[in-house]
């Protein structure tokens, strides 16, 4: 085995599920910001969803709604990397509730303006759906 076949299957692995929970992504990354930081869209499809989301051990739903819950305590700044996993977990059978249940527990550790806004990213997800 050489050095780079773990990396090859993890880069695998995770284009495999980015494409299906976040069709075009590594795409729309390499146009926006390659130019600036060559390889950047491949390394977050490596690492991110080859290294970490694809691991297994808990589903794409369970694993996106804790990204979410992480993302809307954070507060304001997260919510193009929000409305992003909530489209993902949407993807993967997430429901509005589940969404919005999540944001709101986040109350508790982000506070309620984080909160507010993140479900204002999730209202505008959801719009899209239904504009769509």
């Amino acid at each position: 085995m050489s050095l780079d076949e773990p990396h090859m299957e993890a880069y695998a692995k995770g284009k495999a599920l980015s494409e299906q929970v976040n069709p075009g992504m590594e795409d729309a990354l390499r146009a926006r910001y390659d130019a600036l930081v060559p390889g950047m869209a491949r390394t977050v499809v490596d690492v991110a969803y080859g290294q970490f989301y694809a691991r297994g051990v808990v589903d794409e739903k369970t694993r996106l709604l804790a990204t979410i819950a992480a993302l809307a305590a954070l507060g304001g700044q997260t919510k193009p990397q929000l409305q992003v996993n909530i489209k993902s977990a949407r993807a993967v059978g997430a429901s509005r509730e589940e969404v919005c249940e999540i944001i709101f527990q986040m109350t508790l550790y982000g506070g309620f303006p984080a909160m507010i806004n993140a479900l204002n990213a999730a209202l505008e997800v959801f719009e899209e759906e239904e504009a769509a």
